[in-house]
């Protein structure tokens, strides 16, 4: 039936079978949950060895430098010359920070609002306005920093290629828009990969404010789905074409590729940014956690190892992304939704305009854990009600099959409830 042309007779009789079906699984007291894009315990197995490569006195020196000691502000030699290797960049514009990549870019965020950047400009902290362009659907916590520091979100369409070039191009000539938010490669949570029209295009860009920063959040940049490896363009090397290098920070982890709670992240800038972060990381730290670095480095050897681990991840991940999407088409065909099936990344996006906030409600009520409905936009505004994220990571294969029936009733029930007004 398709619920958009039903009579009304036939949506009060589906109604009913439908509130029967989520009664049954409000009964069953679930316990699920699909809010985060966590990694399994079966994923994390795969890098059970990483705890033991270092065992000796003798493994906790590399590169000539005992790791146990203090120092290395920017990370030990290897471990940026295997994310240099990973993100086809050089050593020497990669500097090494702790288990997560959100801390490295808050850090950077606060630096810029405290400090101005590299070029001596004025902190945005002693700016009457900062603004800052939000590609939407995104990531939370990237608007959440924004949200913290006071800043003015505003939100670019994003469609299959990326952000909306001709509004960002537009939004810049603001001199108060201080930069942008951008997850290039199997974007938070679409799952869109910028096409090199879009990178071509950021990396051009002539803002009126000099101190425009591009916050290259490269989260899944190995995080294939099917055995198609999509690669982009270097942004870096297309902005040296422009005299723009200083405009962009680059952002990566191991987080979903080894242990979140125990990964390594790492910034990938420009060389006046290098020494201008440097500067103040000086004061702020006397070093990371170099073992750490080395577990990774001794765990993967180089990028080819790195990639050789994440097929391991896809072969985990991608029948679960498939259950979901078939799931999908099954139950919700004839009720407005649409959804976007993903070809890497962490998540499906979902949309079914008006009910967002109401099957958010319904799947927590039956013991469904979700992102909350709006947390994909702006201060946690979604104007069409529309968005929902799936995350299908975590639950093993027989809870998430539980889930995505629970999501499906409750989807369905929402659409029909709207549907009758």
């Amino acid at each position: 039936m398709d619920i958009r042309n039903a009579s009304k007779e036939e949506l009060l009789t589906l109604k009913a079978e439908l509130t029967a079906q989520y009664d049954e699984c409000c009964a069953k007291n679930l316990k699920l949950n699909m809010a985060r894009g966590k990694p399994g315990a079966d994923q994390l197995d795969l890098s059970k060895d990483l705890l033991t490569v270092i065992a000796t006195n003798e493994d906790t020196v590399m590169d000539g430098t005992d790791l146990r000691n203090y120092g290395g502000l920017d990370g030990i030699p290897s471990c940026k010359a295997l994310f240099a290797e990973l993100l086809g960049t050089k050593p020497e514009n990669v500097l090494i920070g702790g288990n997560a990549s959100l801390t490295m870019m808050y850090d950077n965020m606060m630096r810029l609002w405290v400090f101005g950047d590299c070029n001596g400009s004025t902190p945005w902290s002693k700016l009457e306005k900062v603004k800052f362009l939000c590609p939407v659907p995104g990531y939370d916590r990237h608007f959440s920093i924004c949200q913290q520091l006071g800043m003015e979100m505003i939100p670019v369409p994003m469609d299959d290629n990326g952000p909306d070039m001709n509004m960002v191009e537009e939004l810049v000539k603001d001199e108060a828009v201080k930069g942008i938010w951008c997850v290039p490669k199997y974007s938070n949570p679409s799952g869109a990969v910028y096409s090199d029209e879009v990178i071509q295009r950021f990396a051009a860009l002539k803002p009126a404010a000099k101190d425009f920063k591009i916050m290259w959040d490269n989260a899944y940049v190995v995080h294939h789905l099917t055995d198609e490896e999509i690669e982009i363009l270097d942004i870096f090397e297309e902005a040296k074409k422009h005299g723009n290098e200083d405009m962009i920070f680059m952002f990566a982890s191991t987080s979903k590729i080894t242990y979140p709670g125990a990964g390594v992240a790492c910034m990938v800038a420009s060389e006046n940014n290098m020494k201008w972060t440097k500067k103040l990381l000086g004061v702020q730290a006397i070093g990371p956690d170099k073992i750490n670095q080395a577990r990774h480095v001794k765990f993967f050897g180089n990028a080819a190892g790195v990639k050789e681990h994440m097929k391991k991840h896809a072969a985990i991940l991608a029948p679960k992304f498939q259950m979901v999407l078939d799931m999908l088409e099954q139950n919700l065909q004839g009720t407005g939704a649409t959804w976007l099936a993903a070809k890497g990344g962490y998540f499906i996006s979902f949309d079914l305009p008006g009910c967002a906030t109401r099957i958010f409600e319904l799947c927590k009520n039956a013991g469904l854990v979700m992102t909350d409905a709006g947390a994909t936009w702006p201060y946690g505004k979604d104007p069409q009600d529309s968005n929902l994220r799936i995350a299908p990571s975590l639950p093993p294969v027989s809870e998430l099959k539980d889930a995505m029936e629970v999501f499906c009733i409750c989807a369905k029930l929402a659409a029909v409830e709207k549907a009758l007004g």
